[in-house]
């Protein structure tokens, strides 16, 4: 009873599927599952806010362009004053008015310091391009991430295919065995041994079907899609630009790869930071006015209650003289910091040569093991072919037809794995140029 309900179900699986699995199928590409993981990863976002703290930085430093302004207002005891003489013989006190107060506004205006401030923004400016530089870098990382897992998935979806026709095969081989077991021509032992390999076939089928599922979760997660998606790749397996030559690339990633970008924003930066530091070389002129009431008047005698006001505006100039020696010696170290930029540059750049180089030797070495892998994959389905006419014809053993399909679902699997493979090089050339 219960193998009847068993097979009554797997039955109605089969015919309705829609009503066992709610999953949700999508077919993506590379460049839309790269796109939709910019839009979801937690790391991105966090690289996008920094870029959103030094836009604000900017707007900083551009207030050094605007007055400073202060007011201020105290409230006070005044105490009698005392007269004493010369010898301290005597002494009068003077009835003062005890309440005292005073209120302030004063402005102060920044004119002249060597360009302090214009050279300030362009430093902050600078810093908001090094933001956005480690944001594409990142970018870059995340692409290079899912595609991986996208490909994963793709090279499985592949292999799950191969095994499913060796499966296909293994079973029309495996009646023609009945056949000949029912005739009295073999042994019951070379049905087994053909039953054995379709249960080994059903394995690695279902190892593949988990490890899919695993993929499919944590791809979905990074893309911010329901977790019971089914991702299906349409990438297409052509060769991209398998004909352009490495000195292409090189010059590709020198302009557009962030780390480059960045070296050279870094010699900038430094730079940058020696203007500011010789603007300490140049005087401070600055503008300033203020307004003062102040009660009481304490500058006369008998002190009046009342309150004096007044107002200033004038210009100031200023230098701190021990900046002829202090400033050198601050310029000096900005030098050396120029020259570790430049040297970081010339590093930067030897990395990403070898990385590129690298790359693109590799990309090139995927193409041509594709090909090596198809043509051994032609010739272990021709051999299956021929030992599998040996078999029927009596001409040769269950084992010779065992090891032959082994090799040919071997090299059926190595060649779904080395296009894949040319697919995953290409993505990881573009990467180490900065052009993913």
């Amino acid at each position: 009873m219960i193998k009847q309900i068993k097979t009554a179900l797997s039955v109605l699986m089969g015919l309705f599927p829609v009503l066992f699995f709610s999953q949700n199928i999508k077919q993506m590409t590379a460049d839309e599952v790269a796109n939709l993981a910019l839009q979801n990863q937690q790391q991105l976002k966090v690289s996008a806010q920094n870029i959103d703290i030094a836009k604000q930085q900017i707007d900083i430093a551009k207030l050094q362009k605007l007055p400073t302004i202060t007011a201020s207002t105290s409230q006070f005891y005044l105490g009698n004053a005392i007269a004493i003489d010369k010898d301290f013989s005597n002494s009068t006190t003077i009835q003062m008015p005890h309440y005292g107060s005073s209120y302030a506004v004063q402005a102060t205006q920044l004119i002249f310091k060597g360009g302090l401030v214009n050279k300030s923004i362009e430093l902050a400016g600078l810093r908001e391009q090094l933001s956005k530089l480690d944001l594409e870098k990142n970018q870059q990382d995340v692409k290079l991430l899912v595609i991986s897992n996208y490909l994963d998935i793709y090279k499985i979806i592949n292999q799950e295919q191969v095994f499913q026709n060796n499966k296909k095969l293994a079973q029309k081989r495996l009646e023609n065995i009945k056949d000949f077991y029912k005739q009295g021509m073999i042994t019951r032992n070379e049905v087994i041994r053909g039953e054995l390999n379709i249960k080994n076939l059903d394995q690695g089928i279902l190892t593949l079907t988990n490890n899919k599922k695993i993929l499919n979760y944590n791809l979905s997660t990074a893309l911010g899609l329901p977790l019971d998606t089914e991702i299906v790749p349409v990438e297409s397996l052509e060769n991209k630009e398998a004909g352009i030559g490495m000195d292409y690339y090189i010059n590709l990633a020198h302009d557009s790869n962030p780390q480059m970008k960045s070296a050279k924003t870094n010699i900038s930066v430094a730079e940058k930071n020696i203007e500011i530091i010789n603007t300490d070389k140049m005087p401070t002129l600055s503008g300033f006015g203020g307004y003062t009431l102040q009660r009481p008047i304490t500058t006369r005698n008998p002190v009046l209650d009342m309150y004096s006001s007044g107002w200033q505006g004038g210009i100031s100039l200023s230098y701190n003289i021990d900046n002829l020696y202090k400033t050198k010696e601050r310029v000096k170290l900005g030098e050396l910091q120029k020259n570790q930029a430049s040297e970081s540059l010339t590093l930067v750049q030897q990395n990403i040569d070898m990385t590129v180089n690298a790359a693109y030797v590799k990309y090139q070495e995927a193409i041509q093991q594709a090909e090596i892998l198809n043509d051994a994959k032609n010739l272990a389905d021709e051999n299956y072919k021929i030992t599998e006419a040996k078999y029927l014809n009596q001409l040769a053993v269950q084992a010779e037809m065992l090891d032959a399909q082994n090799q040919k679902l071997q090299s059926e699997l190595d060649f779904a794995n080395a296009e894949i493979n040319v697919l995953y090089q290409y993505y990881n050339l573009l990467k180490s140029t900065g052009t993913l």
